[in-house]
């Protein structure tokens, strides 16, 4: 086989869902797998953990179908608001839950399950406190079946207070339509960030792969690791080092089949030398060689965060589950 491995350990993954049960009760569950599970596999982390959690968030419709074809029966909310009737009408067909952000993706979504969006500060998804009111005319009160916010910096208190207050009057205002709607804030930093953030559901995600968000620490287990095939071992016969001229006299060179391509940073050497597009150099190694054990230590190598490196890490990989 000449695609890395990423070996995800379903335990790992009860485990840190459970770890997340702990912090919040009987409250709604909502796992997040969107981007392929953030690169686990979005229908194995459902399947593996689905009798722990009461629903499930993807990104887009398509994820969404993908879990249902892969046999996911629970609730799913698709976070990004529908573009055109073509979107809700999948999303009707495929029994999942709409995010409604505006006036006009109201209008699309009529009568189709759906959670509206709150803008408490985040500025990305969310519709402000002002137009509420009128999205809610335009939806029946059958099909508003949840609201909620996202909090944008967990970590700074004061601001995740400034937008809880925000949310408490869009709740009570969405809670005159339906009674019943779901009311969630808090993601993976919220769980984190105490009682008062939980409302009557979460939605977790970095959490569930076993690391937790920036400033933040958690009782969690990496869910995954990534290994790369060595495809030769050759004597050092002066030259260079991949795209490099070598800087020293090396006995035993090995080629391992990993790069660039494979979601990996040019920049960040693997071994010896600046990656390639297919491989990387080092000395020594073995014929299966781990090269991502700790997501978030090698995303500090890389200037960037744990999200990004996992979602990369198995765009050519062949996962295993165990």
């Amino acid at each position: 086989m000449q695609k890395t491995l990423a070996v995800v350990n379903t335990q790992s993954l009860r485990k840190n869902a459970q770890f997340v049960r702990s912090k919040i009760g009987n409250r709604f569950f909502y796992a997040v797998v969107k981007a392929d599970g953030y690169g686990h596999g979005g229908a194995q982390v459902a399947l593996a953990i689905q009798n722990l959690v009461q629903g499930f968030c993807v990104a887009i419709v398509d994820e969404g179908a993908a879990l249902r074809a892969a046999g996911v029966s629970k609730p799913i909310l698709v976070f990004t608001p529908p573009l055109d009737s073509h979107d809700a009408a999948r999303a009707d067909f495929y029994g999942l839950t709409l995010t409604v952000n505006s006036v006009q993706t109201a209008k699309l979504v009529g009568s189709v399950p759906c959670h509206i969006k709150i803008n408490t500060g985040m500025n990305r998804h969310g519709c402000n406190l002002a137009s509420l009111p009128q999205i809610l005319k335009i939806l029946p009160s059958h099909s508003v079946v949840g609201v909620y916010s996202h909090m944008y910096c967990p970590a700074d208190r004061s601001a995740s207070d400034k937008q809880l207050a925000l949310f408490n009057r869009a709740e009570a205002l969405v809670k005159q339509k339906n009674a019943d709607a779901l009311s969630h804030f808090a993601a993976s930093g919220g769980v984190l960030s105490g009682e008062k953030y939980l409302k009557e559901g979460v939605r977790c995600g970095i959490l569930l792969y076993g690391y937790p968000p920036e400033g933040f620490s958690a009782e969690v287990t990496p869910a995954m690791q990534i290994y790369a095939r060595r495809t030769q071992q050759t004597p050092f016969i002066g030259g260079g080092v991949g795209y490099a001229p070598a800087r020293k006299n090396y006995g035993i060179l090995s080629t391992y089949r990993l790069g660039y391509a494979d979601g990996f940073r040019r920049e960040v050497p693997l071994g010896e030398g600046p990656l390639c597009m297919d491989s990387f150099i080092r000395t020594g190694g073995d014929a299966l060689e781990p090269v991502l054990t700790d997501a978030a230590a090698y995303a500090q190598k890389c200037k960037t965060i744990t999200y990004e490196v996992l979602c990369a890490a198995t765009r050519r990989a062949e996962r295993i589950y165990v």
